[in-house]
């Protein structure tokens, strides 16, 4: 992927993400597709770090879209790295968030990482911009 093919799969990730279509979304992964995230347990249940597959990777997103159903991301920045980029973004609530993913040679997402601000990163983030006012 060159530069410009990664800010486009950025793009449209947010956008297939703000409009909760996981075909759009989806179309970006390859079939055995591992996800690594701590939103995983609260979402599902289950004491795991991750989810393989396309299909339980839809189970999973299905199930997180109906927990958070005015879930929308604002981009704030792409990283780009060797057959990878992570995206930097903020969502509904305004907790930062990354998500970094390796492609294949067919430009599809083979691994990805999802990380989060805790709720308490976000309160230090706030009372430091009030303090610093």
């Amino acid at each position: 992927m060159n530069r410009i093919e990664m800010k486009e799969f950025a793009d449209s990730w947010i956008s297939g993400w703000n409009n909760h279509d996981l075909d759009s979304i989806l179309a970006h992964y390859e079939e055995d597709i591992v996800l690594y995230s701590p939103m995983i347990v609260p979402v599902t249940g289950e004491a795991k770090s991750s989810v393989t597959g396309r299909v339980a990777l839809r189970a999973y997103w299905k199930q997180a879209l109906k927990l958070a159903p005015d879930l929308q991301f604002d981009l704030q920045s792409v990283l780009l790295g060797n057959d990878a980029l992570t995206i930097l973004y903020r969502n509904q609530v305004g907790r930062a968030a990354s998500e970094t993913f390796v492609f294949t040679e067919k430009n599809l997402v083979a691994l990805s990482v999802a990380t989060y601000a805790t709720p308490q990163s976000i309160e230090d983030r706030r009372l430091t911009a009030v303090e610093c006012q």
